[in-house]
C-alpha cells in the first residue's frame, strides 16, 4: 500500500510532476531553450506572489533562501529586527547575527498571531532598523501570520522586509507588490508539491539596492543574491542548474496556476480538519491565525508522540510529523497543504487517528472523519 505522506512538507506529488523528472536531460548552462523554461518557471511564480519583481529559483532547501536573503543585505553592525513568535521567526536571528547584524526581537505570543497594534507601539518607540524578518506561516505551531499589514507598517519607516512564507506560498493569499515586501521565500516541497531541494523567492529594486550599496563585499559566493542579475539577458546561470528539479518545479507551478480555486479549497479543508479534532475534544494548539495549511494539535496527557507515530506509520500506513524546540513531544501536525490537500485524503488521515488514540485509550468524542465529512458541506 502506497504510504499516505500528509506531513507539512515535503508533500505527495502528483503524476504529472514526478513524469516530468524524467525528461531528458540537457545541458542547462548552454541549452537556450532551457533559459527560455527557466524563466516561464519564474514567470508563473510571479503570478502566484501577485509580484513583478525579479524572482529566481535557487539550488537547495528552503533554508538556503532565508540565509541568502540575510546574507546578502546583512553586513556588521547592521540593526535588525526579528519578528518572532515562534521557532523559524527565533531563528531568523541566529542568520542575522552570523552576518555580523545586531538582532533586536520582537517577540509575540507563541500561540497566537502576531499582534499589530503591539508592534505598531513598539515601532513609535524604535525603528531605526535596516531589515526586518518574519514569518508568514509558523510551520511548526500552525499560525499564519497578518503579513499584509505588518510588511506595510515596516514600510512606512523605509525597514526593508523579509518574510519567509515556505508553508504558505499556495495555500494562503499573498501579495507581494501591494503588502511592499522586499523578499519572500518559498520552498518547493510544500504547498507547491514538487521535489525537495529548491528554493524560490522575489527581490524587490529597494533590496538589490541596499545589496549593491553596501560598504562591505557579500560574504560567500552561494549566497549572493546579486550574481543572479542578468542571468536571462547575459544567457548564463552562476552554476549548473538542477535540472530534473527545475523539470518537476515548472510542472508543479503550471498545475497551480491553473487550479483557480486552491486558496478556497486549503481554508475549507483546514477549517473542517480542525472541527473535526475540536469536537472530537482534542486541542487545537493555536489559539488564533489558524494556518489553511497546517494544524498543530496538542497532544493528549500520557501519550508519546514516538509510540503515537509508530502506530500511524506500521498500522495506518500514514505518515503525520511531531515538532521539535520548545514543542518537541507535545504535538502532532497534520500538513493540509498543495496534493495533501484532498478530501480523499484527509478522510484516509483521521480515520488512522480515531483507531491510533482508540488503540491508546484516549477517548474520542466523535470519530474524526465523520465530523469532517459535515463540516464540508
Amino acid at each position: 500500500m502506497e504510504k499516505l505522506v500528509m506531513t507539512p512538507g515535503p508533500t505527495f506529488i502528483h503524476e504529472d510532476v514526478r513524469r516530468a523528472m524524467a525528461k531528458e536531460i540537457t545541458n542547462p548552462d548552454l541549452d537556450l531553450e532551457f533559459y527560455e523554461l527557466y524563466k516561464n518557471t519564474c514567470d508563473g511564480l510571479k503570478k502566484i506572489l501577485n509580484t513583478k519583481e525579479d524572482v529566481i529559483i535557487l539550488s537547495g532547501e528552503g533554508i538556503l533562501g532565508l540565509e541568502a536573503a540575510c546574507a546578502s543585505l546583512i553586513e556588521e553592525g547592521d540593526k535588525v529586527l526579528c519578528i518572532e513568535n515562534g521557532i523559524f521567526g527565533e531563528g531568523f536571528g541566529d542568520f542575522v547575527e552570523i552576518y555580523g547584524g545586531e538582532v533586536t526581537y520582537f517577540r509575540g505570543d507563541r500561540r497566537k498571531g502576531l499582534e499589530y497594534h503591539l508592534l505598531e507601539e513598539f515601532l513609535k518607540e524604535e525603528n531605526n532598523f535596516k531589515v526586518a524578518t518574519l514569518v508568514h506561516c509558523e510551520t511548526p505551531s500552525g499560525i499564519t501570520n497578518n503579513v499584509e499589514d505588518i510588511c506595510k507598517l515596516l514600510n512606512s519607516y523605509g525597514i526593508i522586509t523579509v518574510v519567509d512564507a515556505v508553508a504558505s506560498i499556495g495555500g494562503e493569499t499573498i501579495k507581494v507588490d501591494e503588502w511592499k515586501i522586499d523578499i519572500v521565500l518559498g520552498g518547493s516541497q510544500k504547498c507547491l508539491s514538487a521535489p525537495p531541494g529548491l528554493t524560490f523567492m522575489s527581490v524587490s529594486e529597494r533590496a538589490y539596492k541596499a545589496m549593491k550599496t553596501r560598504k562591505s563585499k557579500i560574504r560567500g559566493f552561494y549566497l549572493n543574491l546579486l550574481i543572479w542579475q542578468g542571468w536571462y539577458e547575459n544567457k548564463w546561470f552562476p552554476y549548473t542548474q538542477p535540472i530534473s528539479d527545475i523539470y518537476a518545479l515548472n510542472e508543479a507551478v503550471s498545475r497551480m496556476v491553473n487550479d483557480k480555486e486552491r486558496i478556497k479549497r486549503h481554508k475549507r479543508i483546514a477549517e473542517a480538519c480542525r472541527a473535526s479534532l475540536e469536537v472530537a475534544g482534542l486541542e487545537l494548539f493555536t489559539c488564533d491565525s489558524h494556518s489553511n495549511t497546517v494544524t498543530t494539535v496538542l497532544l493528549p496527557e500520557k501519550i508519546n508522540f514516538s509510540e503515537f507515530n509508530k502506530i500511524m506509520l506500521e498500522e495506518h500506513n500514514v505518515m503525520i510529523a511531531g515538532a521539535f524546540g520548545f514543542l518537541k513531544d507535545k504535538v502532532f501536525r497534520i500538513g493540509h497543504m498543495g496534493e495533501n490537500c484532498r478530501v480523499g485524503r484527509m478522510v484516509e488521515t483521521l480515520k488512522a487517528l480515531n483507531e491510533t488514540f482508540n488503540k491508546l485509550g484516549v477517548v474520542i468524542k466523535e470519530d474524526l472523519h465523520i465530523t469532517f465529512l459535515k463540516k464540508l458541506k
